[in-house]
């Protein structure tokens, strides 16, 4: 088995703009070569680039150090090349679909070597599954990578049913070293731990919504201006602690009977979905949302993070 001090040659399977937020987060790491392979030619370098303006822009990273990262990339279309063969550890990063991504594992089993480690960055696919097929499902993990992957410090190593310790133990080090904050999730769970919570607080923000309880922009607010504020530094299970398990006891015993609980989407959620009305893609959701409302969204959220993150 790969230890995190042999491990030097990084291979990310699948250049599209996560892939490339992946590589760039590697390459930081002068210790690594971080190859990329996908099927179609792509531009990484211009990619990069552009992930990164306002990095550079704020003053978080420098032109030097830009293109120190990037030499440290390299990128290919052929499953044959010895930037594939050669990799220790393979993070993927390819479409959402279980069989594209068994059929990739099956491809990078059959020519990297038998102790290489393989991660899925999937967000939501079961590694057990799609690793059901490998012959050494031992050697392999979820990474559950947040978008925007470059920015964000969180990633879940997600243990299959076959995921042994020294592989999830191997991967935090090594996610360690290219400064990001794993953490590991013992049990294969849909959702594995932050999107069941995210999806949990989603479902109740939309059960208030539909019930006619508040329109969905002062939801947003309410999130915003209360409990959103501290989140970052007074999370759950820290802030029940706080107030008391007792108080959390009494507050759930006469709360929860009232919330959403339902095992199924919502029918404004449906609603919406089959008027064609998907939120920024076609300028109506929930909301409706200009085209300079949207870029002002994406651009609002990465300058946030990178003040939260680095105070620039």
């Amino acid at each position: 088995m790969k230890t995190t001090q042999n491990i030097k040659n990084i291979l990310i399977c699948g250049a599209g703009m996560m892939g490339k937020n992946i590589g760039y987060v590697f390459a930081s790491n002068p210790n690594f070569q971080v190859g990329m392979y996908d099927l179609y030619p792509t531009d990484v370098e211009a990619g990069i680039r552009t992930n990164t303006k306002q990095l550079l822009d704020k003053g978080v990273i420098t032109e030097d150090e830009l293109n120190d990262r990037l030499s440290r990339i390299s990128f290919t279309t052929d499953i044959d090349s010895d930037i594939v063969k050669n990799a220790d550890l393979v993070i993927e990063a390819v479409f959402e679909d279980m069989k594209i991504k068994r059929e990739t594992f099956a491809k990078l089993e059959a020519r990297c070597a038998e102790d290489t480690i393989f991660c899925t960055n999937s967000s939501v696919m079961s590694p057990s599954e799609i690793s059901a097929e490998l012959k050494h499902r031992e050697r392999f993990v979820g990474t559950h990578f947040w978008n925007p992957g470059h920015l964000i410090p969180l990633v879940e190593v997600v243990k299959s049913d076959a995921s042994s310790e020294e592989t999830a133990q191997t991967v935090m080090e090594v996610l360690r070293s290219v400064g990001k904050k794993p953490v590991l999730c013992k049990k294969d769970v849909p959702g594995f731990i932050a999107n069941r919570m995210q999806h949990a607080l989603w479902r109740e923000a939309i059960s208030i919504v539909e019930h006619g309880i508040a329109d969905a922009a002062t939801v947003d607010e309410a999130v915003k201006y209360s409990f959103g504020l501290r989140l970052p530094q007074l999370a759950p299970m820290e802030n029940a602690d706080m107030v008391g398990t007792d108080l959390t006891y009494n507050i759930h015993d006469y709360i929860l009977k009232d919330l959403e609980d339902s095992h199924e989407p919502s029918p404004l959620l449906k609603q919406l979905r089959d008027e064609g009305k998907i939120g920024f893609k076609t300028g109506e959701g929930f909301q409706k949302w200009t085209p300079e409302q949207v870029a002002k969204s994406n651009a609002d959220l990465n300058e946030y993070l990178i003040r939260m993150l680095y105070g620039k």
